[in-house]
């Protein structure tokens, strides 16, 4: 047993702990969870809990079925939704084989090898997400379209507003987990909100999203509203997306920066830049996994829909944040294309994955976009070079098929369960018939 292991048996008694969930997330980025009394729990650290992984989507086929989930000590929090006595504490797990050895499907795994790569060169990767998500008045009903639980608008601040007191409380359920917000407020959408992560490795961000999202539903539920993270539930209003911040540190240094450069941009950056932009059509198949995902994409608003990079450009799919010259810690970009939905983990390793191949391959950073992508011509845009991120997700899959990188950093397994996966989905959907096709045809035909 290690001090963390300790510590967390300690806070078990202290803090009258009854219930301790193992929670660990399938390929898709769906949350599973396992409660365990405490009395099992010592045991769970050195052996882990058995299950079966053929029932898990993409885990493991039936002849393997047997798995062990390891909780991992450093995640313990007490949930403070469940109430103060008896509580209910939670640790996000590790998913091994029978003889010990990581399980080859488990994302979080996934991520940690591509850190691990990027380790050994010297690198840890930083990420801080903006995470947008609607609030509904009630479960939407099938057939219906949501309502949103007001009408306001971008930074609106509106008396007695349901979206700030609904904020407020989720922030304080976050930062009583451990998790720290930069910022908050009402976005662009009827019933929008935005959340801000605060910088932390990814790892531990991807560990607080999938946090994120239970205590947006936990909270939802408890104020009689529904939140979702769909990527595009309005036709007219704003999608959701998950803008992410990201840099690389060499110990405490951050290597982005490069004081006098243009842009306070190192070769690093610049480079790392080019590695995302070069294969993102690639990876995009993981960063906006559903079929809901191109709705956004090519909706406009402030979702980019080509493949290039601006210096405080909202409209470029990497947009450089104005630098401040005093503060070269805060070097950084900004992926403007990842959906709130997506699994976190494998997001931010191909996102890592696509940036270190830059840095490795020394790729040259192209021209950057100083116009307003959206307000250009076609003709004007190819003139510049503009290629534009896939327009579906039977687009993405294709060129996900292509992609070397995409199967090198998650793995054969991972790889072509996620394909499999992705296009099933893309089949259910286009035979279905939409209510848009029945609106304009029906009347007429």
């Amino acid at each position: 047993m290690g001090k963390q292991e300790d510590f967390v048996l300690r806070a078990l008694e202290e803090r009258d702990v009854r219930f301790v969930r193992l929670w660990f997330t399938d390929v898709l980025g769906y949350l599973k969870s396992v409660a365990i009394a405490p009395a099992e729990l010592e045991n769970a650290f050195s052996e882990g809990i058995g299950f079966d992984g053929s029932a898990i989507e993409g885990f493991a086929r039936v002849t393997e079925a047997d798995m062990l989930a390891r909780p991992d000590p450093s995640t313990f929090q007490i949930l403070p939704w469940r109430g103060e006595t008896p509580a209910t504490a939670r640790m996000f797990c590790d998913i091994a084989m029978p003889d010990g050895s990581p399980s080859y499907a488990d994302p979080r795994y996934v991520l940690k090898r591509t850190l691990q790569s990027a380790a050994e060169k010297g690198f840890t990767f930083y990420t801080h997400p903006e995470v947008e998500f609607y609030l509904f008045k009630g479960k939407p009903k099938s057939g219906d379209e949501p309502v949103p639980v007001d009408r306001s608008g971008y930074f609106d601040h509106t008396a007695q507003s349901m979206g700030s007191d609904f904020r407020r409380e989720a922030i304080s359920m976050l930062e009583a987990m451990g998790i720290s917000v930069e910022f908050s407020h009402h976005e662009g959408g009827p019933g929008q909100q935005e959340i801000d992560l605060r910088y932390a490795d990814a790892l531990s961000t991807a560990d607080n999203v999938m946090t994120f999202r239970t205590v947006v539903r936990e909270v939802a539920l408890s104020q009689g509203v529904w939140a979702s993270f769909m990527p595009k539930p309005f036709t007219t209003h704003p999608g959701s997306g998950m803008h992410t911040h990201v840099s690389l540190f060499e110990g405490d240094r951050n290597a982005f920066f490069e004081a006098g450069a243009e842009y306070q941009l190192s070769k690093t950056a610049r480079s790392f830049i080019a590695g995302i932009l070069r294969h993102a059509a690639e990876i995009t198949c993981v960063t906006n996994q559903w079929v809901n995902s191109y709705k956004r994409l090519i909706g406009g608003g402030e979702a980019p829909s080509y493949i290039c990079w601006g210096h405080n450009n909202r409209s470029a799919m990497v947009r450089v944040p104005m630098y401040k010259p005093n503060k070269g810690q805060s070097t950084r970009i900004e992926l403007r294309t990842v959906d709130a939905a997506c699994n976190p983990y494998l997001a931010f390793a191909v996102m890592l994955a696509a940036g270190m191949k830059g840095i490795e391959e020394a790729y040259d950073l192209p021209r950057e976009a100083e116009d307003d992508v959206w307000s250009l011509t076609d003709r004007e845009r190819k003139a510049l070079g503009l290629e534009q991120l896939p327009k579906s997700l039977h687009d993405a899959i294709a060129i996900a098929e292509r992609s070397e990188l995409l199967a090198e950093t998650l793995g054969e397994h991972v790889y072509e369960f996620f394909l499999r996966n992705k296009h099933a989905e893309w089949e259910e959907y286009r035979g279905q018939v939409s209510a848009f096709e029945r609106d304009r045809m029906l009347p007429v035909l």
